[in-house]
């Protein structure tokens, strides 16, 4: 199968990227900046998975007409596209009543807007084809979190898209599923997570540690297999047992 991984040049994306590749799948990915981390995610991939055809392109997902060009020059030359997983997101901490209308479309825009767009583009493929397989990665974030206002909302947005779309081309072969996610060793939470926030975690989450990124990328691949056809319109909660952070 083909794979198209929004935001993979680290973190998530990254994991999902790499774990598609040693699966035997092909994969496309997009990134925003720093096309030395997208060139190291395909000189990994070269190395691991000689026989995967896995390939970087640049791409801001907030931009429609780039989204539709983007994805058309990929499904060219990887001859078709089976997943899509919208992985790409941003966050701009901050309070409801400070938060600044830049920082509120950014996030909205790109966590939200940009999975649509990128849904939109990928539809005929999927459509062609009878199969499709839609992965869309959210957050508990969805049940609210003091100080991510924007994020929160987006990350909610994700679950109406997908199981929107799971009622309406459910009988045309394509699927779409939302990973709510819990915390997880990557940047955003290294860098963004209050120490408070991040103390909660710890002492309340039942495994009692942080989630590892290649938990998240083996559930992607399973999803978009023929052993998941009939996991759709679903939000799988990958929790380690705590489903609230406040």
């Amino acid at each position: 199968m083909a794979f198209l991984v929004t935001g993979g040049s680290r973190g998530i994306g990254k994991a999902i990227v790499l774990d598609a590749a040693r699966s035997g799948h092909d994969v496309a990915f997009t990134y925003a900046t720093q096309p030395d981390l997208a060139a190291e995610v395909v000189s990994i991939a070269k190395n691991e998975a000689p026989d995967s055809k896995v390939k970087a392109y640049k791409l801001d997902v907030r931009d429609s007409a780039r989204v539709d060009e983007t994805v058309e020059q990929i499904a060219e030359e990887f001859e078709s596209v089976d997943v899509l997983i919208n992985n790409a997101g941003i966050n701009r901490p901050g309070l409801a009543m400070s938060m600044s209308d830049e920082d509120w479309k950014d996030v909205i825009d790109t966590n939200l807007t940009g999975a649509f767009f990128m849904v939109r583009a990928v539809l005929p493929q999927f459509l062609a084809n009878r199969k499709g397989s839609f992965i869309h990665v959210s957050s508990i974030a969805t049940f609210g979190i003091s100080g991510q206002i924007s994020y929160c909302a987006a990350k909610a947005g994700l679950l109406g898209l997908s199981r929107g779309l799971a009622k309406e081309y459910g009988p045309k072969g394509v699927r779409s599923n939302v990973l709510m996610l819990g915390l997880f060793d990557t940047d955003m939470v290294r860098e963004g997570l209050s120490q408070a926030n991040r103390d909660f975690w710890l002492k309340y989450c039942p495994c009692q540690r942080f989630g590892d990124v290649h938990e998240i990328s083996q559930i992607c691949v399973y999803l978009a297999s023929d052993s998941a056809n009939f996991i759709n319109g679903q939000e799988l909660t990958l929790t380690g047992g705590l489903e609230h952070a406040t």
